[in-house]
């Protein structure tokens, strides 16, 4: 199956296919990939994965963030 995506998920899938090497079966290009189809399904649940750490990071740091705004310390 061809992915054509942005290069900073492109990356991602990359990252994630270096553990096993059971998603791709040709890097094309800086926008494109070529996945098994039969894992398609796998690496769409991988990179939901990603996304869901990556909000949980961000809305952590949001939280500090207005914590610190409000004059509370972390350290206190």
């Amino acid at each position: 199956v061809l992915i054509e995506c942005d290069p900073s998920i492109k990356a991602i899938i990359l990252k994630i296919d270096s553990e096993s090497h059971e998603y791709i079966v040709e890097d094309l290009d800086d926008y494109a990939l070529v996945i098994k189809e039969s894992q398609l399904p796998r690496l769409k649940e991988k990179l939901e994965e990603v996304r869901m750490v990556v909000l949980l990071r961000e809305k952590g740091d949001s939280l500090r963030n207005d914590v610190g705004a409000c004059g509370y310390s972390a350290n206190a």
